[in-house]
């Protein structure tokens, strides 16, 4: 099959791979639907993919050239469908936790009132439990559990008009940041982010540095420091809950109401 040059991943600006470059958090995120099929984002073939399970990309998972980077780990080449949506209920907030890619990511947070265009991943058995390893869901110790978001709690619309009857979306274990106000913040960027932190905790800037450059070097793939990073956040009293805990312990506990099976699990947790 023969794939035009400008779909590649090059040419439409989502290439980099927020795992090899930090502080482009979360990536590039395409300007529509589309198929991810190697280094190619292809247009999309429908928006409802039946056999598949849907998961809300919050973070780098709505960033191609991040995905691709996670599938060739291990070793998947099939086709992803990424579809444009318009979610009713649910923001990007800040994990409490720092990650050992160095940065630190994005969480979902419930926000009734916010009105977001994130994508929906429609999943096959074996990429779901690529980005669940990746998410760390499988293991007691990861960061995140997957949980279902059912509708009308959250509101996923898709621009032919279907409404989805929910999707599952990767809740932060560790909570999430808060603005000062105990109300969660929204993830405004990596450079931006990790500016403000440095700026405003000192005990931060000891264990990472003074400028993002020096916190992203330091924090990947050295995971006792992250975990002092990730303790600091408490200890400073920065964590709040997300909202979506509940959902979180319907999942653990087999309730979600409407969701779809799951695959096998993959290990280790790569952040």
């Amino acid at each position: 099959m023969n794939r035009p040059v400008e779909r590649t991943l090059r040419a439409l600006g989502l290439a980099e791979a927020p795992r090899e470059h930090p502080l482009l958090y979360p990536g590039a995120w395409p300007a529509g639907s589309g198929i991810l099929d190697g280094d190619h984002f292809l247009p999309p073939e429908r928006l409802v993919y039946d056999d598949r399970t849907p998961v809300l990309a919050i973070g780098s998972n709505g960033s191609p050239g991040q995905l691709r980077h996670k599938m060739r780990e291990f070793g998947i080449s099939t086709p992803l469908p990424m579809v444009r949506a318009r979610v009713t209920g649910v923001d990007a907030g800040v994990s409490a936790h720092v990650s050992r890619m160095g940065y630190v990511s994005a969480s979902p947070i419930a926000a009734p009132d916010a009105v977001r265009a994130l994508f929906v991943l429609w999943l096959d058995a074996e990429q779901l439990a690529v980005i669940d390893a990746s998410e760390g869901a499988p293991v007691p110790g990861g960061n995140f559990d997957r949980a279902w978001l059912p509708a009308p709690d959250v509101r996923i619309d898709l621009a032919d008009g279907t409404r989805l009857p929910g999707a599952y979306a990767y809740v932060n274990r560790h909570g999430v940041l808060h603005d000062g106000t105990g109300a969660p913040r929204i993830h405004p960027g990596q450079r931006e982010l990790l500016t403000e932190l440095l700026v405003a905790l000192p005990r931060l800037r000891e264990l990472f540095g003074v400028v993002p450059e020096e916190f992203c070097a330091r924090a990947r793939a050295d995971r006792r420091l992250c975990e002092r990073g990730t303790r600091l956040f408490a200890e400073e009293k920065l964590v709040t809950a997300c909202g979506l805990e509940r959902y979180a312990a319907a999942s653990a506990r087999g309730q979600q109401s409407g969701s779809p099976g799951t695959g096998p699990s993959l290990s280790p947790p790569l952040t």
